[in-house]
This record gives C-alpha cells, sequence and structure tokens, in this order.
C-alpha cells in the first residue's frame, strides 16, 4: 500500500524513479476541505493559503507498506491504488538482506536518487522554509530518504513460517532521529490494527505545522504528541537549544532533544581509534565502505560518517543501506574506473569481493556486543579482507595528514573504564569532531571574506561588484600566520590536508554556497544603497525614456529580492516599492496605466 498526499490533487510534483505514477484515492480526498491548524502554533500567514495534503507533503513525500510475496519476493502491498510498475529498488531497500538474520523490530534508513524532471508544487514555499535551515539539515534536492521500520516474528499460520513486513516513510527531511521516533508509535499501532490507523495518521501529519527552522512544534500523531524544535543556521554550533517545558506541556508524551543526531560514539565505538583518520577521509571526499552485520548497523554508521564533518555539509553521495538491487549497483562497483566519492553502507557478503578494490574500507562488528573496549588499534590491509566474517576494523592504505590525537583516545577510554554514561561520552566525541571541523574551516572563512568588496565600493548608479577570485595560493600564504594552529593543538601536515581538500567536492560545494550567499549580500547592499538616493531628484534630469527604463530595473530588482529572498534590512522591499510608485506617477498618465500592471513571469 501507498498513501500519499497532494501529488492526487491534479499537480505534478517530484517524485523519485521508484514512486511515479501512485494513486492515493484510499487517503487524499475529493475535494479540497479546509483543515484546522495544528496545534503546533499560530499559524502564519502564508500557512493559510495551502491546499489540504500541503503540509503532509512538506514533512513527507508518501508512505508505503512492503511486505514479503512467496512468489515475488519483496513487494509493495498495495490496497484500493497500485504502482504501476515493479519498485524493485525500494522494496529491496525496505528490507534487511537475508543473511542478516534480523529477527523483531529493526529500524534503519536507506537514500535514493530522485527521478527527472520533476517539479514540485510546493517549491517556493519549501524554499522560504528551507532557506534558514543549517546547511546538513537542507531538503535534498537530488535525492529522498526511506526510513524503515522492519518486522520479522515467527508466525507458523503463513508459509514461510514467519511474519515480514516493513512500513517505510519517503521524505526529503534528513530527520534521522525524528522520523525513526515516529516509526516507533506508528509502527507497531499499524501491525496491530492495519490500514485505518494509517489514514489516521496522515491525515495527522496533514494538520502540522511545517518544519520551518527556529519552530518548537507540537505534533499529535496517533494520540501520542511529540515536542520538538527545527533547528537553524543561526543555532550556535554544538549547542542544542533546549525545548522549554510550558504548561500546555501536559500532553506532551515525547520531548526530543535532537532531530537529526545520531549516537557518535555508539556508532565509532568498534573503530574509535582511528576516528581522527576516518574524519579526514570523509571530509575529503574519498570513497569509502562500511561493511556490518545489519541494516541498523550500517545506516548508523554511515550517517555518523557523514555527520563527524559537521557544520561543514557532506557534498558528495552516501548511501547508509546499498543493496544489489540498486539501480546504481553497476555504477558503484565497477572496476574500470576508480571508485566514486561515496559513502555506502552494505550488509551483503556479495560486496566484500565486490568492492574489494575499493581504498578505505570499514568492517563494522555487531554493536550490541561493545561491552569491552576495542583492542585493534593498527590499520590493516586491504589484502586482508577477504569476507565479512574479517574482523572489525579500517582497511586502508591511507596515511593520515594531521598526527594522531592521542588524548581523545584516552578520554574515551576512560569514560568506559569508569562507565561513564554514553551521552556523555557522545557529547565529547562530537564537541571533538566539531572543534576540529571549526579548526579547519575557520582560515577557510577567512579568507574567503576577505574576497568580498568593501562597501564603500557598492554605487546605486552601478552593477554590485564582483567577488574577487579564490586563488589557491594566496589562501595557502595566509596558513603561515593565521592557520589552524591558532585553535588546534593537533600538529602535521595541514598544508598538505587543505591541498587535498581544495580538490574534494566537499570544498566545491561549500565554496558555491559560501560565493552565493556573498553575491546575494552584495545584491542585498546595492539594493540598499539605491534606496537611500533621492530617486525623485535624479529624473527631473532624465527623459521620459530613460525614467521607463528605470522603473523595469528596479523592478526587476524587487522581483530578485523577493524571488532569492535578499538578506536586506526590514522595510527594505517596501521603501523601494514606494519609491517605485512615485517615479511611476510622476510620468504621463498613459505610461502610468502600463507600469502599473503586474509583470508576468
Amino acid at each position: 500500500m501507498a498513501l500519499q498526499g497532494p501529488e492526487e490533487l491534479g499537480e505534478q510534483v517530484e517524485e523519485p524513479e521508484d514512486l511515479d505514477d501512485q494513486d492515493a484515492s484510499s487517503i487524499s480526498p475529493a475535494e479540497e476541505i479546509t483543515l484546522p491548524p495544528g496545534p503546533g502554533g499560530e499559524e502564519e500567514p502564508e500557512e493559510a493559503l495551502l491546499l489540504p495534503w500541503d503540509r503532509f507533503s512538506a514533512w513527507l513525500h508518501c508512505i508505503c507498506v512492503v511486505g514479503f510475496d512467496l512468489e515475488l519476493g519483496q513487494a509493495v502491498e498495495v490496497r484500493h491504488t497500485g504502482l504501476r510498475s515493479p519498485k524493485t529498488s525500494i522494496c529491496y531497500l525496505s528490507f534487511p538482506d537475508s543473511n542478516s538474520g534480523c529477527l523483531g523490530d529493526t529500524q534503519f534508513c536507506f537514500r535514493f536518487r530522485q527521478g527527472s524532471n520533476r517539479k514540485s508544487s510546493l517549491g517556493c514555499f519549501l524554499e522560504t522554509t528551507d532557506r534558514d535551515a543549517p546547511a546538513c539539515l537542507k531538503r535534498e534536492q537530488g535525492h529522498y530518504y526511506g526510513y524503515v521500520y522492519f518486522r520479522q516474528v515467527r508466525d507458523k499460520s503463513l508459509k514461510r513460517g514467519y511474519f515480514q513486513k516493513s512500513l517505510v516513510l519517503i521524505s526529503k527531511l534528513p530527520y534521522v532521529n525524528f522520523f525513526h521516533s515516529l516509526l516507533k508509535i506508528m509502527a507497531p499501532e499499524y501491525f496491530e490494527k492495519q490500514e485505518p490507523c494509517l489514514e489516521a495518521a496522515c491525515n495527522d501529519i496533514d494538520r502540522w505545522l511545517t518544519p520551518h527552522p527556529g519552530r518548537i512544534l507540537t505534533l499529535p500523531i496517533m494520540g501520542v504528541v511529540i515536542k520538538v524544535r527545527i533547528p537553524t543556521c543561526y543555532d550556535k554550533p554544538g549547542t542544542s537549544q533546549l525545548v522549554q517545558s510550558t504548561q500546555s506541556d501536559s500532553l506532551v508524551s515525547i520531548v526530543l532533544p535532537t532531530i537529526h543526531e545520531v549516537d557518535l560514539f555508539r556508532c565509532f565505538y568498534p573503530v574509535f581509534f582511528h576516528i581522527q583518520m576516518l574524519w579526514e577521509l570523509v571530509l575529503l571526499g574519498e570513497a569509502l565502505v562500511v561493511m556490518a552485520p545489519s541494516p541498523a548497523e550500517s545506516s548508523d554508521t554511515v550517517l555518523a560518517l557523514v555527520n563527524c564533518i559537521s557544520p561543514l555539509r557532506y557534498c558528495s553521495d552516501f548511501r547508509p543501506y546499498f543493496t544489489i538491487h540498486d539501480s546504481e549497483f553497476k555504477e558503484y562497483t565497477t572496476r574500470t574506473q576508480a571508485p566514486p566519492s561515496v559513502i555506502l553502507g552494505v550488509t551483503n557478503p556479495f560486496f566484500a569481493k565486490t568492492l574489494q578494490h575499493w581504498p578505505h574500507i570499514i568492517r563494522i562488528g555487531d554493536m550490541k556486543q561493545a561491552g569491552e573496549m576495542a583492542k585493534q588499534m593498527k590499520v590493516k590491509k586491504l589484502k586482508n579482507l577477504k569476507t565479512l566474517d574479517s574482523k572489525p576494523g579500517v582497511y586502508t592504505a591511507y596515511k593520515p595528514y594531521l598526527n594522531k590525537d592521542e588524548d581523545i583516545i584516552k578520554q574515551l577510554q576512560k569514560g568506559v573504564q569508569q562507565k561513564r554514561p554514553s551521552a556523555a561520552q557522545n557529547a565529547i566525541l562530537r564537541r571533538y569532531f566539531l572543534e576540529l571541523t571549526q579548526s579547519f574551516i575557520i582560515p577557510l572563512e577567512r579568507y574567503v571574506a576577505s574576497l568580498m568588496p568593501l562597501q564603500k565600493s557598492i554605487s546605486p548608479w552601478k552593477s554590485p561588484p564582483q567577488l574577487r577570485p579564490f586563488i589557491q595560493q594566496d589562501f595557502m600564504k595566509t596558513l603561515e600566520k593565521a592557520g589552524p594552529q591558532l585553535t588546534s593543538r593537533l600538529k602535521g601536515d595541514w598544508i598538505g590536508l587543505y591541498r587535498h581538500f581544495l580538490k574534494s567536492p566537499n570544498f566545491d560545494g561549500w565554496f558555491r554556497n559560501r560565493r552565493r550567499e556573498m553575491t546575494q549580500k552584495l545584491e542585498a547592499l546595492h539594493l540598499e544603497a539605491l534606496c537611500e538616493e533621492d530617486l525623485q531628484q535624479r529624473i527631473q534630469k532624465h527623459t521620459e525614456v530613460e525614467t521607463v527604463d528605470l522603473v523595469l530595473k528596479l523592478k526587476d530588482k524587487l522581483s530578485q529580492a523577493e524571488r532569492e529572498q535578499l538578506p536586506v534590512r526590514p522595510g527594505t522591499l517596501l521603501k523601494l516599492r514606494a519609491h517605485i510608485d512615485a517615479v511611476i506617477l510622476a510620468l504621463p498618465e498613459d505610461l502610468q496605466g502600463i507600469l502599473h500592471k503586474p509583470s508576468t513571469p
């Protein structure tokens, strides 16, 4: 069964390859009804314009139930509606590999590419809500996440002898912790009560306020109320804005301290002697494969790797759970070219042979048996990795640029010996990674900020000045006096690490984002300078044609500012609009009528 939101109301929306052409008549109402706002706070003006199922789509793309058919294998179960073609990739990603032996309930996530040429009916609205999100929490542009709750229990009444089914939430939001918590509420109810409770859940979700950064939301679902805060890019890195309790919280069942963070210490525990080297490999966008005994451990470890360079966004592809049925299987396992910049999480023993040529392999043991301290300190040679039965460890020929930080290892070891709470160990490791990443990125931020033209060079009657180009040699010269040694005690080849990083997808993604932000800042400053000018006095020296040209240019600037959400001072756009109106009123009536008409998009 596949349950969906607004896609069935006639709008063409973004859909992944594996989920196109779905009909959700069992869920979506035929008529456009007005839904009351959710209890998560006061409704903002733009939210009042949302149609039924728009709120649902701000959180989820759809909900799927995947079962096991004796003849077909994994299959999306359909009631009332259908998927027109076999959705092999989704089906196989929603079930553990047969060798995993996952009895009971298992939770994990996967990630897959969306289909091409899909446009969202909520595009502009979601761009607005996404603007203030931290880099690592912005909506995925080219991928979807699948959050899975899989249940396998013995059932003698079934031919196979087991009940096997997955409830899957498909979303563009990387809110791992939130969606896993949501599934813990939804899935047991669904397995007990079946389809009607999912319909009720969809209706609950469509009453939620949208996940706008900075909001504290109370979200009712199946009789339970979850309270969360959506982080913003203005939050201080390494701190979590605690959700404050209020008198109305008597109905709140669950308060989530984070919507996206995983337990780094638990995930890195089997290989924590190598955490600094793993940080380097992720920072540089190296090809990495995580071999784990189950999808839960595979996906958690991949997400921890991606998370360890936060607040820097990991810009390459990553697959928390990857199978031989994935559409990119051939692309990522070919031996005719170097492995791509991607992190794969796998559980199938077949990959031990197929990915033997990959340069960096992490073998994770069973995390549940992590009672004793990991003893393997040496990096292992790749030729020693023959099967998935190989001992846990890191198999690579990579030589780190930085000297090993023995202090963090000793601190974590001491924590294990003293039975320090897991949350405290996780906080120590998260702080270590944050300080390491900030020490590395601050010199880059400082140099890129110097590429910004001086404000006095901005003239309202000339085009905004251009950013100066990023010159690698000039940046390297700044490291001697203003390098990472100012904030980090670590020694090593920092220069070599920077040279390698500047060739990586992570640098490319980071610099594109910073250049876009700085260009928008220049546009905003230019707009503010225009607003301070006395346009009435200036047009007295202009001909009629020049005045009309000025109006058209000002309208273009206004349209750009609204479209790109330029960071202008409050009231700037209102002031500019008033300037435009005043200039138009100074023109003859026939031109006034033409210029007051709204411009066509």
